[in-house]
């Protein structure tokens, strides 16, 4: 990770994921499905794709000025935090960045999206990630090993192992919910579903009921692949997270300095 001064986009870089690992991404959140489900007659599937990590380095012009000091939100998420197929500055974890900084909120950004990532995957990389001494950390993971049919219980349990873990060491956590459409079956889908806002009410943590509402299934809002979403599509997400994570961040000030809050 590259930790900059002034005017550095804070990315964590994740090891390149090797060509046959590629073959088989599936989509990256199950919640794209849910929502074309509004959109089109029939009932959704995965798509398996060849995807290739195409990302550009952010122009200067597209960086916030961030100073050192400020507080570090890490994203613990997949390919769509990863923004896979845009530049690092277009994924929605870098314009929530720019939108909140824009607003007075100015944060460090650590954005640990890895394409093809589960729960198991992220409960793996957690420890490393709390490395980089973040105040709050948003988790948007879960949609892979849902569409894999991976059982509710151990997606659950890993869910939680990474918020625990997260809560351990101190920063806040903010949880992006995920949901599957009903081509996977209504219990399993019931039972998934169920898992987000449930992990949220029992750790009493604030979540996104669906972070890709109003983007997924939208053709226009999404790369031709029809699961990554375009550039319009990560600002749509990132409209959608702004709020709440505005929220947590002036929350997290208030405990840490006072004299932090926007005037």
């Amino acid at each position: 990770m590259n930790d900059g001064g002034p005017g550095i986009l804070q990315v964590a870089h994740t090891p390149a994921i090797g060509r046959p690992q590629l073959r088989a991404v599936m989509l990256s959140t199950a919640c794209i499905a849910l929502a074309a489900l509004s959109a089109c007659d029939g009932p959704t599937r995965p798509i398996e794709v060849e995807s290739q990590a195409l990302q550009a380095e952010p122009s200067a012009a597209a960086v916030p000025q961030v100073k050192g000091g400020l507080p570090k939100v890490a994203f613990l998420g997949d390919s769509i935090a990863a923004g896979l197929h845009l530049a690092a500055e277009q994924a929605f974890p870098a314009v929530a960045q720019r939108r909140l900084a824009a607003s007075g909120v100015a944060f460090q950004l650590v954005n640990a999206g890895m394409s093809g990532d589960n729960t198991s995957g992220g409960l793996g990389r957690v420890d490393w990630l709390l490395k980089q001494a973040p105040s709050v950390v948003v988790v948007e993971l879960g949609a892979n090993a849902g569409m894999r049919g991976v059982p509710v219980a151990t997606i659950e349990s890993n869910l939680r192992a990474i918020i625990a873990k997260i809560q351990a060491a101190g920063p806040k956590v903010l949880l992006l919910g995920v949901r599957l459409p009903p081509s996977f079956g209504a219990e399993y889908v019931s039972d998934f579903d169920a898992v987000y806002p449930r992990i949220a009410k029992d750790l009493e943590i604030p979540f996104v009921p669906f972070f890709m509402r109003g983007v997924a299934g939208r053709s226009e809002l999404n790369l031709p692949d029809g699961i990554h979403p375009t550039p319009e599509g990560h600002e749509r997400i990132a409209t959608t997270l702004a709020g709440p994570l505005k929220a947590l961040l002036t929350d997290q000030a208030l405990e840490e300095d006072p004299s932090t809050l926007p005037r």
